[in-house]
């Protein structure tokens, strides 16, 4: 076995935002790498991922998830190979999907690490369109939002790495209507041409509650919110009755200062009967086995396809998070840290 590094960076969270994160906020440090003990594996990570979520984690409020802890290694999904392994059932080279991204080396409890095989799809798509993203879309659409053939489907933020999925699950299970926003003319052009969309418009170019309706004159059976705001508005006027709505999502207040108002047209959803309901993807685990065999299925056939924005380099790290927040990437956001 090869000598194992002495040291690997690590991105640490050294202050609590006020709005936007800033470089001020975050440092790429230098941390000691050691033999795994009993029970444990060392991963050198090759993929980690950056996601919306990551952003509520750095406040100090009781969430879901337990916030990042100030001047410690921040955490999330990431694929790597092992180096090292004091652990039955893992051995050097195995490739694994974990919880400790953001750096170079990974110490991990080999319990919280799941084996990943890279012949059967590239490794970084167990961090997107195979992950907890794609888990997320298919739960979310299939379970929370109870779909069923020939309902019409919206999705917000519908070129990101949830949001593409929802679209492109729903048409293979029969909607009548598939409508996706996004945030430039080339992502909705993309929805359309590649992901198949019925239709798709950019919700800078003019209100978002014109442009569904005109998008979907009859309406909307099923709404997959991932950025709330205008878009939750709109979607709670164009819903038919018994119409569901699956809340992912809120990226556009993610960076709020002052609560944002909710909904002004929340009555409607009385005389309309209408489901609103939040999903986390870790209520969800039972249907693992089930969505990776039809995700899979639908990759190799081609009724599936998939984006990933990819940025070269942990110290790139806290850029393509940023960037990321800012609807810069297609499809998944990945830090490549693979040579």
């Amino acid at each position: 076995m090869s000598a194992l590094p002495a040291s690997g960076r690590a991105w640490h969270l050294t202050a609590r935002p006020h709005g936007w994160p800033t470089a001020d906020d975050v440092a790429l440090r230098e941390v000691p790498v050691a033999a795994p003990g009993e029970g444990r594996i060392l991963v050198r990570n090759l993929h980690f991922s950056v996601d919306p979520y990551m952003r509520g984690r750095m406040n100090d409020v009781k969430s879901y998830v337990a916030p990042f802890q100030l001047d410690q290694p921040m955490d999330g999904g990431a694929v790597g190979e092992v180096i090292a392994s004091n652990a039955e059932g893992f051995a050097v080279g195995d490739h694994v999907l974990h919880g400790l991204g953001w750096r170079e080396y990974a110490d991990v409890e080999a319990r919280h690490a799941t084996k990943v095989d890279g012949s059967l799809a590239p490794l970084s798509t167990y961090l997107g369109v195979l992950g907890m993203p794609g888990l997320t879309a298919y739960a979310g659409l299939f379970e929370t939002a109870s779909f069923k053939e020939g309902d019409a489907v919206f999705v917000s933020g519908a070129a990101g790495a949830v949001g593409s999925q929802v679209g492109q699950m729903a048409k293979i299970k029969g909607a009548s209507r598939v409508i996706g926003s996004a945030g430039s003319d080339e992502k909705v052009k993309l929805l359309v041409e590649e992901y198949g969309f019925d239709a798709a418009f950019n919700y800078k170019n003019g209100p978002v509650a014109e442009q569904l309706k005109q998008a979907a004159p009859d309406g909307i059976d099923v709404y997959f919110d991932n950025v709330g705001g205008d878009h939750l508005e709109a979607a709670i006027s164009s819903l038919n009755v018994h119409g569901r709505a699956t809340l992912c999502g809120a990226i556009a207040q993610y960076n709020d200062t002052a609560p944002a108002p909710g909904p002004r047209n929340l009555a409607l959803v009385i005389g309309k009967r209408l489901r609103l309901q939040g999903v986390l993807v870790r209520d969800h685990a039972a249907l693992q086995p089930r969505f990776v065999q039809d995700v899979s299925g639908w990759i190799r056939s081609g009724e599936l396809k998939y984006a990933e924005t990819v940025v070269q380099g942990i110290e790139n790290g806290f850029d393509a998070f940023l960037g990321m927040l800012r609807g810069e990437n297609t499809g998944k956001m990945i830090v490549s840290l693979a040579h």
